[in-house]
């Protein structure tokens, strides 16, 4: 049984240990534990799954709760990996982001495929400019 909670008051540990798990952490700064930190309290939308005392899913976007959320991490232990725990962790951003709210995200390469079976639309006019980068003149 897979328990959903909203809010990011959590042990940064478990965090840091579910996007290990999850393999996300390939991708992310979980080495750099301020920053970490910092992206974690920084989110304002993020739905978490448990199994027991155990952190299974999380779902941290970033939203205005009206137009848009940004969904910047959707991470679920490879163990609990096609359970539709990330379909219900999406789903449940969905819903506290709003009725009007559009969900936006990158995929990783290997992802992409789920998410358009599970009902995105591929949006190839997306840019991104990677910190550090500076704008042209």
């Amino acid at each position: 049984m897979i328990e959903y909670r909203v809010g990011n008051a959590l042990d940064l540990d478990e965090v840091i240990e579910l996007y290990r798990a999850s393999t996300l952490g390939e991708r992310r700064p979980i080495d750099d534990r301020a920053r970490f930190a910092k992206m974690l309290s920084g989110a304002n939308l993020v739905i978490t799954a448990w199994a027991g005392d155990l952190l299974v899913g999380i779902s941290r976007s970033v939203t205005d709760y009206s137009y848009f959320t940004y969904l910047a991490d959707l991470a679920v232990r490879v163990s609990h990996q096609k359970q539709g725990v990330g379909k219900e962790l999406i789903r449940l951003t969905q819903l506290h982001g709003g009725p009007q709210t559009n969900i936006v995200l990158l995929a990783a390469p290997a992802a992409a495929d789920y998410y358009s079976h599970i009902g995105f639309t591929h949006a190839p006019q997306a840019w991104l400019l990677r910190a550090g980068e500076k704008l042209t003149e």
